[in-house]
Formats: structure tokens, sequence, C-alpha cells
């Protein structure tokens, strides 16, 4: 990835509307582009193995295959991207055991855009460091 290429993130959300909230704000920053999108943890194992992107924003409550099942899977089929888990669920309960599979960090749901964003840069200067 160049200097000037933008981060091309994943959204991976069973939440039609929270995606498009976040395909809204994130593409107001001209160094984020939102690849694509996965409304369940199967689709989003698929897509990230299809779009190889950069950062994957996902979901840790989804049907057909919750985030913590799709962690691992993600790792081995895109194995360059850096995951955001990103839920409703309290941090203090899922932020250990996602990291601990292969997550770059979590956040809630509820967490500033600004924050979101941010932690969008760090994974993706993170993700390229280990590259």
């Amino acid at each position: 990835m160049a200097a000037a290429d933008p981060i091309r993130v994943l959204l991976c959300d069973d939440a039609e509307g929270f995606r498009a909230l976040m395909r809204s704000s994130l593409e107001d920053d001209p160094s984020i582009e939102i690849v694509g999108e996965a409304s369940d943890g199967a689709a989003g194992v698929d897509a990230a193995a299809e779009l190889q992107p950069d950062v994957v924003l996902l979901d840790m409550s989804m049907p057909r295959m919750g985030g913590l099942q799709a962690i691992p899977k993600m790792r081995r089929r895109a194995p360059r991207a850096s995951i955001i888990g990103l839920s409703s669920l309290a941090a203090e309960r899922m932020a250990a055991p996602s990291i601990e599979i292969g997550a770059h960090s979590y956040l809630e749901k509820g967490t500033d855009l600004e924050d979101i964003r941010a932690a969008i840069h760090d994974a993706a200067r993170t993700g390229l460091s280990e590259r």
C-alpha cells in the first residue's frame, strides 16, 4: 500500500442501518475506502478472502457465524487484514477473547467516530509493519 493509497475497509455487521451509517461516516475520510460489506460472519469471511481488505470492522454477534468464529477463518483466508471487533457487547467481556484469537483490537459500538477512525488507521499501520 503506497502512502497515498486509502485504507481498504470491509464492514461486516448484520445491522444494515449500522453498516450504512459506518459507510457514510467513514467515507468522509479520504484516507479510508469501504471496499465491501457483509451481513453475517460467513459472508464476511468470504468477502475478506475475495477482497483482501487492509482492515475489517467485524460485529461480534451475527447470524450464521459470530465474530469469535469468524476471526480465525478471516486470519487464514485474508492474513494481511487487521480485524477490529466492533460490537454492542461490553469490552470487558469480549476484548480479550477477540484479541487472543487474532483481532487487532476491540471497540464498543458506542465509541466515538473519531476513535473508530483512529483505530482503523492504527490497525492499518500495525498490519503494514507486520507484512
